[in-house]
């Protein structure tokens, strides 16, 4: 990973440190902050926004190295409407991303688990963590094939996009080889974390899959919906007990006692 001398120059990722990183075929710009085991925080459409780089801070308070690496859009921009749309069919597009199509892992999986390995030969501890948010937000489930991968964290994920079928909202964005070693490896002990709002059409029955898949290793934080919107769980419709509970699961797996 390279990253430049000097702080990034938006306000919003004021202390973030901006970089890039190299592998599988892709070069990602990065932002990075704070100091203990890696934790990769994988932003949701359509950006890093302000919201996403809060919570990111916040994992960073609670004792982390965290990499934010920006794959749609334009770090610290605002939220808006417009701006979704735009990031939206961006990612539509993106030969990185499979969308669409079912039982397949996502390209740009194998960036990031080569980012979690660099990560973790650099700073060490238990392993790495790693969270994904809507359109990203099976990228850690993805990742778990490797052994490095031992806090994936999954907030309303949602690809691929549940349009046209109930087949596609149950898919989870994997490979057949690589579900039946995510399989293996919560059969061996590695735990996943999942949130979502209980209303949130664009999770599908992701949560079903999940549980069939992983059995008593998943963990599902499931919240009642208040609003047809509600949907990003730690960002902008921010769930502060969700929030919390992400930070021990991650203290849990990455900090061990001397810490």
């Amino acid at each position: 990973m390279t990253a430049n001398a000097t702080d990034s120059t938006t306000p919003v990722l004021d202390g973030w440190v901006q970089g890039s990183f190299s592998a599988a075929g892709f070069t990602r710009e990065t932002y990075r902050r704070g100091s203990g085991p890696a934790v990769i925080v994988v932003h949701e459409i359509p950006g890093i926004t302000p919201a996403v780089t809060a919570f990111a801070n916040d994992v960073v308070a609670a004792g982390f190295t965290v990499v934010m690496p920006s794959l749609v859009g334009t770090p610290g921009q605002q939220f808006s409407n417009g701006y979704m749309v735009k990031s939206m069919l961006k990612v539509c597009v993106a030969k990185e991303f499979t969308t669409m199509a079912m039982n397949q892992t996502s390209p740009i999986i194998a960036w990031l688990r080569a980012l979690a390995r660099s990560l973790h030969n650099e700073l060490g501890g238990p392993g790495v963590g790693a969270l994904g948010m809507c359109f990203s937000g099976g990228f850690a489930l993805g990742m778990m094939v490797d052994d490095v991968m031992v806090a994936p964290v999954l907030s309303q994920p949602s690809m691929p996009f549940a349009f046209g079928g109930a087949a596609r909202g149950a898919n989870l964005n994997l490979s057949p080889d690589d579900a039946m070693v995510v399989a293996q490896r919560a059969a061996a002990g590695c735990q996943v974390l999942g949130l979502r709002f209980t209303g949130d059409k664009l999770v599908g029955t992701r949560f079903d899959s999940l549980r069939e898949l992983l059995g008593d290793a998943f963990i599902a934080i499931e919240l009642p919906s208040n609003a047809k919107t509600d949907h990003s769980v730690l960002t902008e419709q921010r769930d502060e007990a969700s929030v919390q509970r992400v930070l021990q699961f991650l203290r849990d797996k990455l900090l061990t006692p001397a810490d």
